[in-house]
C-alpha cells in the first residue's frame, strides 16, 4: 500500500492537520486501522490522535481518496469529532472507556 499526499493544511481553529491523500493498494480496500498506522508513520503522529473521516473508492480501480485528520491532542479530537466517527476509527477501545463513566449513578 502506498499513500500519496494530495493536499495538507493546518486548521488552527480546530487544532488539527487536514490531509487529503490518494491510497494505492493491491487486493481489498485497506481498513481504517491500517490506514491510520500508515499515516502515523508518515507524519510521526500518535495513533490516538488520528481520525480517518472517509475512504472513497471508484469501481474497478485499486486506488482510493482518503481524508484524514491529525489532532494536536487526544482531548482536542474528542471535543471536535462526532461519536460515530470516533466509533468507526477506534471501535471497542472508546466504548469501553465511556461505559465506566455512567455506571456509578445507578
Amino acid at each position: 500500500m502506498e499513500v500519496y499526499v494530495d493536499r495538507e493544511r493546518y486548521n488552527p481553529l480546530l487544532k488539527r492537520r487536514e490531509i487529503h491523500a490518494t491510497v494505492k493498494y493491491d487486493g481489498a480496500t485497506p481498513s481504517r486501522n491500517v490506514l491510520r498506522e500508515k499515516i502515523a508513520g508518515l507524519f510521526n503522529a500518535e495513533l490516538d490522535r488520528i481520525v480517518i473521516d472517509h475512504i472513497k473508492t471508484e469501481f474497478g480501480k485499486t486506488e482510493a481518496k482518503c481524508y484524514a485528520k491529525i489532532y494536536d491532542t487526544h482531548e482536542d479530537m474528542l471535543e471536535v469529532e462526532e461519536d460515530h466517527i470516533i466509533r468507526r476509527n477506534f471501535g471497542e477501545q472508546q466504548e469501553e472507556e465511556g461505559e465506566g463513566e455512567g455506571e456509578g449513578g445507578e
